[in-house]
């Protein structure tokens, strides 16, 4: 198996691998760059299906002008090799014009407040260009079972909205954020970080740590919880608040008291490189 580039090749093998019989296709979409966050989602993936199938594509529509997309770290045979090792039979790794056609105007767009708070706030195409190459992934792939991180919290509660609204036949099946050693959520942009960023950068996990700490030993005002955690990373002066939210976990709306489980959701530049964390809080 070598990595495969096109849509038409992708299909053709996924047909062959079928062969006429049902079989469960796993798919975990990633932009590549893997770490274990990634590699975890495949190992659940090789468990729970026939075949495996793991995408790697900087996708150029989540990103604004000013962001780092020309800079976001990429080495395909790596994670064409790291893929493979973990459980995956195909690796899809299309260019950009594979999945964008010149001058296209089709989008997949999920209206509402679920995309215009926390990530969608400060950035406002973000959800758009997630949605429309999750849908083109999806309609391309055909997946049983689709796997993403709960890193990214929100991505994963816009996608199962979008599957169910547009009645894609699809599971969609968050995973654990998984962490380094010292606590600091996985992410790719992880390289960026120098030693004293990612030091400085460990405040946002012990943050949340000790935020859930407190709501474990009764504090459930919303309002008491996000400003300590505020106050707390405001301590490093490398960090750079975009927000700091505790929402329903469902739905994403606001609260003001945890009566029910609750999603403690944040993202922070650290010198230049903008992280995202999170915890829940459950109520039984």
């Amino acid at each position: 198996m070598c990595i495969i580039k096109t849509i038409k090749e992708v299909r053709k093998e996924i047909r062959k691998a079928d062969d006429g019989k049902e079989i469960s296709i796993g798919f975990v979409p990633t932009m590549g760059y893997l770490h274990e966050g990634h590699l975890s989602l495949i190992k659940r993936a090789r468990k729970e299906n026939d075949l495996v199938v793991v995408s790697v594509f900087v996708n150029p529509t989540q990103f604004a002008p000013h962001e780092d997309f020309d800079s976001y770290p990429r080495d395909v045979e790596r994670d064409y090799n790291l893929a493979i090792e973990s459980g995956a039979d195909i690796v899809f790794a299309p260019e950009k014009d594979e999945i964008y056609e010149k001058n296209s105007l089709t989008f997949v767009n999920i209206e509402g407040e679920i995309t215009k708070k926390l990530c969608g706030k400060s950035r406002p195409t973000f959800f758009k260009g997630v949605t429309t190459v999750v849908a083109k992934l999806f309609n391309i792939i055909q997946p049983t079972n689709a796997y993403f991180g709960q890193k990214d919290a929100q991505q994963v509660a816009i996608i199962k909205k979008m599957v169910k609204e547009l009645n894609y036949d699809i599971n969609i099946i968050p995973c654990s954020l998984v962490r380094e050693h010292d606590g600091l959520a996985l992410s790719s942009r992880n390289v960026y970080l120098n030693n004293e960023e990612r030091k400085q950068a460990l405040i946002l996990s012990k943050s949340l740590f000790t935020a859930k700490e407190m709501f474990l030993n009764g504090e459930k005002n919303v309002q008491k919880l996000k400003q300590f955690i505020i106050n707390n990373i405001k301590t490093q002066n490398l960090a750079d608040i975009d927000y700091v939210e505790i929402v329903d976990a469902k739905n994403l709306e606001d609260i003001e008291t945890i009566d029910r489980t609750a999603l403690v959701a944040l993202a922070v530049k650290i010198g230049k490189t903008r992280l995202i964390d999170n915890i829940y809080l459950e109520v039984e």
